[in-house]
């Protein structure tokens, strides 16, 4: 079929397998739209003759691809074959050096431009990326914290965690508890206005920080406020301390919306009325022109959302193009004004996220910062108006019907177009991975097998009536691997539910790590019952939990059968679900004993989420990860998929097992968290731990260890 072929050239499938030796075909429709959000026209079939006879007449046409990759170490180094005899090639390296011929064993790692010249005086040129085989390891077994970290807030913060209890906790679970790492969700931008989308995976901006995760008072130059402006800055704290308190001791839900009111006012104050010193404002001007023409895309649609709104596609058609939305704001002054405020603040949350990473070096820890990727960003947000060519105008990325969703997904993100990524060299993909890797040990990206393919979901079509593309996952693993070597980063792959088969390996072929959660490690393809630890896989971080499963506290009660049952989930019989749950737990249960990881006798919940604990490290992951308030024994989830309003989502604070608001300070001192993470420290650290033991024993009698 002509329609079949013209979709195989643009990556766009008209079928795919949801499971072993079943195949469903996808609507001629989707097929379509789909082919027409990447630029083919294929409305009628005259109009499929005409684009599958363009397609392969340029493919017969062309010289090079617009990118090329070679992996150092495994690929040989080499030109293209199939190049006119008498094609000269010339390359420049990102460095400015030029080599003409065809020795490429010589070029470094890095993004390149090749140009190519036949005899006959055709021309093209190429993006060359050279790229490590694999992405870094880690150099030792490490166990971490993975936190919400709106959700961590301590005796300072302004309503919600920030930049300075990561900090804070890092060097806590470093110091105290030999932790390598600690987890954050994505800190990116999100979409201004209020009420805003509490959920962090559907942000603005992925290339930029949100200032709303500052400590305020950690801002150098909030020391040298005007004594004239105290009474307001004053009265600013005082908003704060009862933001903090609603949450901490009124059972409030934390208010993003209104800790940025408070801090939007601050900072406007410390900015406005402080002058940078002469070294801080050399940082100030480096930063900026590091950061360039995507920081003042950022910083512009900041300042236009709070004049316009944050839907661009409603503002005033000059401002809708970033370039002519650039004129605009070059002749107003007060707009000019605002995106200098925005890009200071991308400055300043920048100098934070840095201190945060070396706190956690100076702590010890191996890894360090984990930063988070989400799988896309709004439609309405920065990136989508500043990457405009980038994005599939009128698609959504979602997820296909599968077992546990009989109407697939819609997660209302736009997807990247993959020839608009190719055509570009990557550019937009790599920047993203550079600015995400600044400060990061390792780098978590959500959905994984994204960088394979996507499922697209026309605009006004239920998520059933999408459809797979493609993407280069050679190109993308390899800007993956380059700029992760850049950084001396470590990448772990949220590689969960329904995985496209040879995706986890050629995963683990490049190094990237990926996610085991306990409950899911069962022998699928044969008796069903948990997988003993030996079988498990140990490129991965090895989890009981994440921030969309119920915490293990939840999961060993069966509080999260009654949970989502309460709130319509699970339409089946209450107590058929709940001895079903049971049932599985008990079988995990009875494996940690004849493991002799849970004494018999030892029924608690502490005592079984220690075991849960202790069966993790006798796994071979390189990485286990512990969610923070598993530490506490919270029984909520931080997200409960499938609710918006009947659940608070993205908005909870950790709490102990009786639902009250813990701390970071009562976290830190929490017998239970400590018995826990000693656990680990000793498991990870068994020489330390022996030392730690034998120096314990030489403590004079009634002295306190430190």
């Amino acid at each position: 079929m002509t329609l079949a072929r013209l979709a195989a050239r643009h990556g766009v499938a008209t079928e795919y397998s949801p499971s072993a030796g079943v195949t469903v075909s996808v609507p001629d429709a989707a097929v379509v739209a789909v082919l027409g959000a990447l630029g083919v026209d294929a409305t009628t079939p005259e109009a499929v003759d005409a684009a599958l006879d363009a397609a392969e007449r340029a493919e017969r046409e062309r010289l090079l691809p617009p990118t090329l990759v070679r992996r150092r170490g495994e690929d040989a180094l080499c030109p293209p074959a199939d190049l006119p005899p008498g094609t000269r090639l010339r390359v420049t390296t990102e460095e400015g050096a030029v080599l003409t011929g065809g020795d490429w064993e010589r070029l470094p790692l890095g993004v390149h431009t090749v140009e190519a010249t036949t005899p006959d005086g055709r021309a093209a040129t190429s993006t060359l990326i050279v790229s490590p085989a694999r992405v870094p390891g880690p150099d030792r077994r490490a166990y971490g914290l993975l936190v919400q970290l709106y959700s961590l807030l301590s005796s300072r913060s302004w309503g919600m965690g920030d930049l300075g209890d990561l900090r804070e906790l890092a060097t806590w679970a470093g110091r105290t508890h030999g932790a390598g790492f600690v987890q954050v969700n994505p800190l990116h931008a999100g979409v201004p206005g209020a009420p805003s989308d509490p959920s962090p995976y559907r942000p603005s901006s992925r290339r930029f920080p949100d200032p709303v995760h500052l400590r305020i008072e950690s801002v150098p130059e909030y020391a040298h406020v005007d004594p004239s402006h105290r009474d307001t800055l004053d009265r600013l704290l005082a908003e704060a301390a009862e933001l903090r308190e609603r949450v901490l001791g009124k059972g409030a839900l934390i208010d993003r919306d209104a800790v940025w009111d408070v801090k939007r006012r601050a900072l406007e104050l410390v900015v406005g009325s402080v002058e940078l010193g002469p070294g801080r404002r050399a940082e100030y001007h480096d930063f900026l022109a590091e950061r360039g023409r995507a920081l003042e895309d950022h910083a512009t649609y900041q300042a236009l959302a709070e004049r316009h709104g944050p839907h661009w596609r409603d503002w005033p058609e000059e401002l809708r193009e970033p370039r002519s939305a650039e004129r605009v704001v070059r002749a107003d002054p007060a707009l000019a004004a605002r995106v200098d405020f925005h890009c200071r603040l991308a400055w300043l949350t920048d100098r934070q996220l840095a201190e945060a990473a070396e706190a956690a070096r100076e702590a010890g820890m191996a890894v360090g910062i984990v930063h988070n990727l989400a799988v896309g960003v709004h439609p309405e947000g920065s990136d989508a108006w500043a990457q405009q060519d980038a994005f599939a105008a009128g698609m959504s990325v979602g997820a296909p019907p599968d077992a546990f969703n009989a109407r697939g997904q819609d997660w209302g993100l736009p997807p990247w177009r993959p020839d608009a990524l190719a055509a570009a060299g990557y550019a937009p993909y790599r920047g993203l991975l550079r600015e995400l890797l600044r400060h990061a040990g390792a780098l978590r990206i959500d959905h994984v097998m994204g960088l394979f393919r996507l499922w697209w979901v026309p605009e006004g079509s239920e998520p059933t009536g999408g459809t797979y593309v493609r993407y280069d996952a050679e190109a993308m693993l390899a800007v993956l691997a380059l700029e992760a070597h850049r950084a001396g980063a470590l990448v772990i792959g949220e590689d969960l539910g329904t995985v496209e088969p040879g995706v986890r390996e050629e995963l683990s072929r490049r190094g990237v790590f990926g996610t085991s959660v306990l409950w899911f490690e069962r022998d699928w393809a044969g008796t069903g019952r948990p997988v003993s630890p030996e079988r498990w896989r140990a490129e991965c971080v090895a989890t009981a939990t994440t921030h969309d499963l119920p915490p293990t506290a939840a999961r060993l009660s069966g509080d999260h059968v009654a949970l989502r049952h309460r709130l319509g989930l699970l339409d089946g019989d209450p107590e058929r679900d709940r001895a079903a749950d049971a049932a599985e737990t008990a079988e995990w249960l009875g494996l940690f004993q004849r493991l002799g990881l849970l004494p018999e006798g030892a029924g608690d919940e502490r005592a079984e989420i220690l075991a849960v604990h202790r069966f993790l490290l006798s796994t071979p992951a390189r990485m286990v990860g512990v969610w923070l308030p598993d530490a506490v024994g919270d029984r909520r989830p931080q997200n409960l998929p499938g609710t918006w309003d009947e659940y608070p989502n993205w908005r909870l604070p950790i709490a102990g097992p009786d639902g009250q608001p813990l701390t970071l300070e009562r976290l830190t001192a929490s017998p239970r968290a400590h018995d826990l993470l000693r656990e680990l420290h000793a498991r990870t650290h068994p020489e330390k731990a022996r030392t730690d033991a034998g120096n314990a024993r030489t403590v004079p009698p009634g002295a306190r260890p430190v």
